[in-house]
């Protein structure tokens, strides 16, 4: 790898942090993230079951564009 690049793949990594880091802040007041319309939970007497489907679709979708977009800047 080069040098420009690995600088660039570290300034995007910061980048996703800072905007996972503003999700984290200001996100779950608007949106209770992990308990999204369509999750699946279960719950019995004695029994949990906790399945965040949607919540998983939507982060495969974020980090899908995401390298999406990575992959254009190579």
């Amino acid at each position: 790898m080069e040098t420009l690049s690995v600088g660039k793949v570290l300034i995007a990594m910061g980048l996703i942090i800072i905007l996972i880091g503003f999700f984290v802040m200001f996100g779950g007041k608007f949106v209770e993230f992990g308990r999204l319309p369509g999750d699946i939970k279960v719950e019995k007497e004695n029994f949990s079951f906790y399945f965040p489907l949607v919540s998983c679709l939507l982060v495969s979708f974020f980090f899908s564009v995401v390298f999406w977009i990575f992959s254009k800047f190579k």
